[in-house]
């Protein structure tokens, strides 16, 4: 992959941050962290709660939480991959608060996601209408059982 690559991701618990940071490396790639306007706490966190934070974004899935920060120049990037936990099958919904801050359009977009237990579920449709004009891939786990030589065949084959 000879494109100008961002990799870009929202972490609540430090599990995305850490395969972030090595597909960032696999990928020869730009890092990015999507930080909340708000950060979240262990009690925002709290899925078992229905009155968490994360519980009530859920259950609104037209909620976008603000980011604290942008991009620079994204127009640069030709290939973005964004990454986040999975929350209830699907994305947080601040990762349509970030792919809707910017023009997509013409750009290949990969989502990552790490978790527990669940899988990608309806994330890629959930995403779809907040990238107009982008390439959509399907998302894949990269939990942290994949190897680094996994990793690069993965990267290499997109």
């Amino acid at each position: 992959m000879n494109k100008k690559i961002l990799v870009a991701y929202f972490s609540a618990s430090g599990v995305t941050a850490k395969v972030a940071k090595k597909l960032a490396k696999t990928a020869k790639a730009d890092l990015y962290e999507i930080e909340p306007e708000s950060p979240y706490t262990s009690v925002d966190l709290n899925w078992t709660d229905k009155k968490s934070r994360s519980s009530m974004e859920r259950n609104n899935p037209e909620f976008r939480p603000a980011i604290a920060g942008k991009v620079d120049a994204m127009e640069q990037y030709e290939v973005v991959f964004v990454g986040f936990p999975i929350w209830w099958y699907v994305a947080p919904t601040i990762i349509n608060t970030f792919l809707e801050s910017y023009d997509f359009s013409g750009k290949t977009i990969i989502p990552f996601a790490t978790s527990g237990g669940s899988g990608m579920g309806k994330t890629k449709e959930r995403l779809a209408p907040s990238c107009p004009g982008a390439r959509l891939l399907n998302g894949k786990m990269l939990n942290g059982s994949l190897s680094q030589a996994e990793m690069k065949k993965w990267v290499d084959s997109i």
